[in-house]
């Protein structure tokens, strides 16, 4: 272990720490988002046209989704979608996606066919399943030119309870989205009895079963900070750059899905909300509390309360959970470590930040810089009061700069490891 590793673990952790986090300026890539930018991604008057669907339809399935090359390139502004390749253009939610299999349905147009539905499915086959929830269930399908998707299925005993609040409010929040850090919205089907939702296939399964180990996936450091990073640049697109703030509700590791080359997208939109005009300084009050337990807004919980800083909160909780690899709740640990986020915080506030860090991940220099300054990040983001908290896009910067720091430092501890062996060879040959 390096020294610097070593002196760090009796640091005070607000030392050093806070000057990264309150720089006001930052690399050009956080320049104000443009107007004229903004303006583009808002023209798509087909998207207003799913706003009226009625159904239901709760966001408790994980589909995946494709992967998309584009997505290891970094935006220019923050928050911004990164820069669309061929396919995002030609595959935009009202931009011609359906290619061969859209000859029953009119230019543009969302709504998707039962035929092709059935043709897509195969009469929804059981080989076909690819997810279960307590409100329907999720299939894998192909589109007649040879796109793949996810058929999220609502049960037909169980919409007809929530009439119009799951289903509509999903579809409405995808058609109105598009970054490459979101799901991708392709259309729904809303015939009959039916109502069905159909979104990308990501073939590389949850940040959760990552972080869980399952079938041998494993995150390193970097990979979990890029993930970090991409979801902050989906959340932050959601609160500032769409046509009005959306509220995503339920941010957690198994509502984000990785593609094959470990880029994240947001998923599950089923219980998102717009946000209250935020000039007005309002709030959107709800009348039953939607979310997960162990990622929900403790102040939204007392109040009934929701603005952009309930997401913030989560995001926190998702922070910790990158950095320990653990659940948010963890039953079977010792009562002081069973609530993760509790636990992390009152390690790195007594100076013991290293404690927290995944046991899979080999404790390096650059690790244990960036470490404690996302430590302190989530400390931030999981303030009890919402005005302490900053803001999503505030959470890309700081990532960023972490990002940089620790890329910067790895680099150096590579080179230095690479000349410490070259020297031991060289010992060794004399």
């Amino acid at each position: 272990m390096t020294s610097s590793t070593s002196s760090s673990r009796s640091r005070n952790p607000s030392s050093g720490i806070r000057s990264t986090l309150d720089r006001s300026a930052f690399s050009p890539s956080f320049s104000s988002y443009t107007a004229s930018t903004a303006s583009r991604l808002r023209r798509n008057p087909v998207k207003v046209a799913a706003r009226s669907i009625a159904g239901a339809f709760v966001a408790c399935f994980t589909p995946p989704e494709t992967d998309d090359s584009n997505n290891l390139k970094v935006s220019n502004e923050f928050g911004a979608p990164s820069a669309d390749s061929e396919t995002s253009r030609m595959r935009g939610p009202n931009r011609g996606i359906y290619s061969n299999s859209t000859k029953e349905r009119a230019p543009g147009s969302m709504k998707f066919t039962i035929e092709e539905i059935f043709k897509a499915t195969r009469n929804f086959s059981p080989a076909f399943k690819i997810g279960q929830g307590g409100f329907g269930t999720v299939y894998k399908g192909k589109l007649d030119d040879g796109t793949l998707v996810a058929i999220k299925r609502a049960k037909k005993s169980v919409y007809d309870k929530h009439l119009g609040v799951e289903f509509q409010s999903e579809v409405t929040t995808l058609a109105q989205v598009e970054h490459l850090n979101l799901v991708r919205f392709y259309g729904y089907l809303e015939h009959g009895d039916e109502r069905v939702v159909v979104v990308e296939y990501v073939p590389n399964g949850t940040l959760r079963e990552h972080l869980d180990g399952v079938n041998g996936k494993e995150l390193d450091f970097a990979s979990r900070l890029d993930i970090a990073i991409d979801v902050a640049h989906a959340i932050t697109y959601l609160h500032m750059y769409t046509d009005h703030p959306i509220i995503h509700r339920d941010i957690k590791s198994s509502n984000i899905l990785l593609t094959e080359k470990l880029r994240a997208k947001v998923t599950d939109f089923g219980f998102a909300r717009l946000a209250a005009d935020t000039d007005s300084g309002a709030t959107h009050v709800s009348t039953q509390v939607k979310g997960t337990a162990g990622y929900l807004d403790p102040e939204y919980l007392r109040t009934y309360q929701l603005t952009e800083k309930s997401d913030v909160y989560s995001f926190g909780v998702l922070l910790v959970e990158l950095v320990t690899g653990r659940r948010p709740i963890e039953p079977k640990r010792e009562i002081k470590e069973r609530i993760t986020p509790k636990w992390a915080m009152k390690k790195f506030t007594d100076g013991d930040a290293i404690s927290t860090l995944d046991p899979r991940l080999e404790l390096t220099a650059g690790i244990n810089l960036a470490l404690e300054k996302i430590l302190e990040l989530a400390l931030q983001c999981l303030a009890p009061r919402r005005q302490s908290r900053p803001s999503m896009r505030r959470c890309g910067e700081v990532l960023w700069s972490i990002r940089k720091d620790f890329r910067e430092q790895s680099a150096l501890d590579f080179r230095s490891l690479s000349s410490n062996s070259q020297r031991s060879a060289s010992v060794k040959e004399q």
